[in-house]
C-alpha cells in the first residue's frame, strides 16, 4: 500500500490548563512552528497530493518530549526548539530525505 503523501508531518498542538500534571506541547510555540514548517514546504514547492502535507494534532501522547512532531510514513519522531530546527527538519528530511538525528527522539 502506498502513501497518498510522500511526507504527512503532524505537529502536536495540544494546550493544558496551567497547572496540569503534564506539559503541552502548544506552550512551546507549537502553532507558531507548525504555521512555520506549511509556510515553508509551501515556498519549496514540496506542498500538495503526492508531496507533503503538514497538519495539526491534538495530544500525540509524548508530552515529556515535546513539542514534538511525528513524519510519516516513516514513523519518525522529532522534538524541536525553534524555527532553526523546524527549518532543518523541512530541508534536510522533508526535501531530501534525510533524517535529523540529532533532533530524533527516538535514536
Amino acid at each position: 500500500m502506498t502513501s497518498f503523501y510522500q511526507h504527512h508531518v503532524f505537529f502536536c498542538l495540544n494546550q493544558r490548563d496551567p497547572g496540569a500534571d503534564r506539559p503541552s506541547c502548544a506552550n512551546c510555540n507549537a502553532q507558531a512552528m507548525q504555521e512555520y514548517a506549511k509556510k515553508r514546504v509551501k515556498q519549496l514547492g514540496l506542498a500538495g497530493p503526492g508531496k507533503v502535507r503538514i497538519n495539526k494534532a491534538g495530544c500525540l501522547d509524548r508530552c515529556e518530549e515535546g513539542p514534538v512532531v511525528v513524519v510519516y510514513p516513516e514513523g519518525t519522531w522529532y522534538t524541536y526548539v525553534d524555527e532553526a530546527d523546524v527549518e532543518e527538519i523541512v530541508v534536510s528530511h522533508l526535501a531530501n530525505g534525510k533524517v535529523v538525528e540529532r533532533l530524533k527522539i527516538d535514536r
